[in-house]
Order: structure tokens, then C-alpha cells, then sequence
């Protein structure tokens, strides 16, 4: 992988696992906006930062050398041979089918509470209203980090910060519905320290699954999320109504609880079980598998 730097810029070379819209439009995050020209405007790590393709190259606008070695080379997990990855996840024509469709994909590895508070959201959402109510509260309660001609850009909220917000204003004003009382309490437990993030990162697969399913809001699929977008726990396989549809058509050739999904996928796909969940979930959900 070929680097260059300029001041504000940083240019990739030649790297054809890398594809903005496949990366931000897969279901893993929500803190985008595509913009006319087809790029992607996104904000992390408290900073906002442009993706467009051109031929085979990734430009980064907003993106130094320093903040290229220090974020974003682990933010897109460019330390990894995703060619490898789908070499060894072809095994059958399902899977070259849908690592060919989503060839550009690569599993973001996200902030850790911005990843939990996010994903309590998106239970039983849209991902619409998802990015709108993160938006909001980041523009509530996070900091000003900058503005362009199409919008203003807000960093997304400590867990002390979020611990001290009001549930009956998350849900007036972000629209966040029944999530309001567990963001909060989430954050609480979370900025008391009687859960945490550092002794999530340490546990066995099964006892970090079981340690986060500990705050208000996150069950399996949650937390099975959270492990592979911001613990990169990539052996982890959630199961949403797409990735269920399309292991009951693909594989499964029955209706199957999700759990047994779960658990299947892991089986099945070992060590690889989050990347064929993000290339399946992307390939069933936008040619409409199981439906």
C-alpha cells in the first residue's frame, strides 16, 4: 500500500478493497453524509474528514500524516489484507457472490461508547432516523469541531457529558422514543466505571457478549455489533432480520431462531465470522435476499 502526504490530504494508492460507499452504507456506522460528487463526508474521533475514490485511489481530505498514522490507519483497518480475507471466505459460490458485490468493504473500527449509544439507537430503527437522532445529540451535547457550506459538524458526547442529560429531552428532541431512559443509564454505568469499556476489551468473546448485554438496551445482536464495529472482534456475527433471511435462504433452508444463527455463522466462518456477516448483511439487503 502506496501513502502520500500533504497537509491536509492523504492519498492511497491503488487500493481496490476500499470503497466509500460500500464502507459507510453497510450498516456498520452512521456518522456520514454523501455528498454530490459522490464522496463521503464522516466524523471521528472528534474530527471531520472527506473519502471519494478516484479510479483505484483514496482520497482523504481533512487527513494529515500524523492523524493518518495515529486514527485512520486503524479507523479502516488498513493494517489488514482484506484480499486474503475474501480469498478465505470464498468457499462457496454464496460467499464469492456476496464478497464480489461488496469487494470495497472494510470493518471500521469505531469508539467504543459513540459505537454502544449508536447501536441501542438503531435497535428496531431505521437507518435514517438513526443518523438524525445521533446528529442531534451530538449537536446537544457534544463540541463544535467545524462547519462547510452544506452543514455543521459536532463531536459526539462523553459518557460524563451524556450521563447528565435529561431522558425526556433525548426523547423530544433527538426523537429517540423508549431508548431515552437507557442511553442514559447506559452512560451512567458506563462513566461510574461499573462497566467497563477497558475490561471489555480483555474478556473472552462470551463474557464480553455477557458484560455488555449488562447495559439497559443491549441484547444479542447489540452487543454482537458493538464487538466487531469498536472491539474488533471480528469472530463476532450478529444477526438483524437481513443476515437471518439470508443464512435461512442461503444456507440454513430453514426458519432458524437467531441465536442458532449466531452461532452457526461463527462456526462456519471462524475467525472470519464479522467479515462474511458485513458481506452477506450488504449483499442481501440491496439485491433483497429472503424477501
Amino acid at each position: 500500500m502506496q501513502v502520500i502526504h500533504d497537509r491536509d490530504y492523504t492519498k492511497i494508492l491503488g487500493l481496490e478493497e476500499f470503497e466509500p460507499r460500500d464502507i459507510f452504507t453497510c450498516g456498520q456506522a452512521f456518522r456520514w453524509h454523501e455528498e454530490d460528487d459522490g464522496s463521503f463526508t464522516f466524523i471521528t474521533h472528534g474530527r471531520v474528514s472527506n473519502a471519494k475514490k478516484i479510479n483505484r485511489d483514496i482520497i482523504l481530505t481533512g487527513v494529515n500524516e500524523k492523524d493518518f498514522n495515529e486514527i485512520f490507519y486503524d479507523y479502516f483497518d488498513l493494517k489488514r489484507d482484506y484480499k486474503k480475507v475474501i480469498e478465505d471466505l470464498s468457499i462457496d459460490e454464496n460467499m464469492k457472490n456476496a464478497t464480489e458485490y461488496g469487494k470495497g468493504i472494510r470493518i471500521l473500527n469505531q469508539e467504543p461508547f459513540e459505537t454502544i449509544i449508536s447501536f441501542i439507537i438503531s435497535a428496531n430503527n431505521q437507518i435514517p432516523r438513526i443518523k438524525n437522532a445521533i446528529e442531534i445529540i451530538s449537536k446537544m451535547y457534544g463540541d463544535k469541531i467545524g462547519e462547510d457550506e452544506n452543514r455543521e459538524y459536532f463531536s459526539f458526547p462523553s459518557a460524563e457529558r451524556l450521563s447528565e442529560a435529561k431522558p425526556e429531552d433525548l426523547r423530544e428532541f433527538a426523537r429517540v422514543g423508549f431508548r431515552d431512559k437507557r442511553i442514559v443509564e447506559t452512560s451512567q454505568l458506563i462513566n461510574s466505571g461499573e462497566i467497563s469499556i477497558g475490561r471489555i476489551k480483555e474478556m473472552e468473546l462470551e463474557d464480553a457478549r455477557n458484560e455488555l448485554q449488562k447495559l439497559p438496551g443491549v441484547g444479542p445482536k447489540v452487543a454482537d455489533c458493538i464487538l466487531l464495529f469498536a472491539f474488533d472482534r471480528k469472530e463476532s456475527f450478529p444477526v438483524d432480520v437481513w443476515i437471518k433471511r439470508v443464512m435461512e435462504e442461503l444456507y440454513l433452508k430453514e426458519v432458524t431462531p437467531k441465536s442458532k444463527i449466531a452461532a452457526r455463522g461463527r462456526d462456519v466462518f471462524g475467525k472470519n465470522a464479522g467479515f462474511a456477516n458485513q458481506y452477506l448483511f450488504y449483499y442481501g439487503r440491496e439485491n433483497k435476499l429472503g424477501k
